[in-house]
């Protein structure tokens, strides 16, 4: 499998301080949450994982072309829209 990442990623893990090795470690093992098949160019989704060091929950949404895991962008998720296990949105 081939991982490629987005300038907006990258840009957004920088801001973030969430790094690489993370963001790898959920593309290739984390848990996907939420399933966006129809999204152009390339199927997407979100998967759930949590820091190596600090155990911070971390989002990362990426696209799949064949055997290649495209990275579009990385967020730690707010509390406030996500329910305790960080893997189900809160209704409002």
């Amino acid at each position: 499998m081939k991982i490629i990442f987005r300038i907006h990623a990258i840009e957004r893990m920088f801001e973030r301080g969430i790094e690489e090795a993370d963001v790898l470690r959920i593309v290739e093992h984390g848990k996907i949450i939420e399933e966006y098949p129809v999204v152009t160019p390339y199927p997407s989704c979100l998967a759930l994982g949590y820091e190596k060091e600090a155990s911070r929950p971390i989002h990362v949404v990426y696209a799949t072309n064949g055997d290649e895991r495209i990275v579009i962008t990385v967020y730690r998720p707010d509390v406030g829209k996500w329910n305790e296990s960080f893997d189900k949105r809160v209704e409002k």
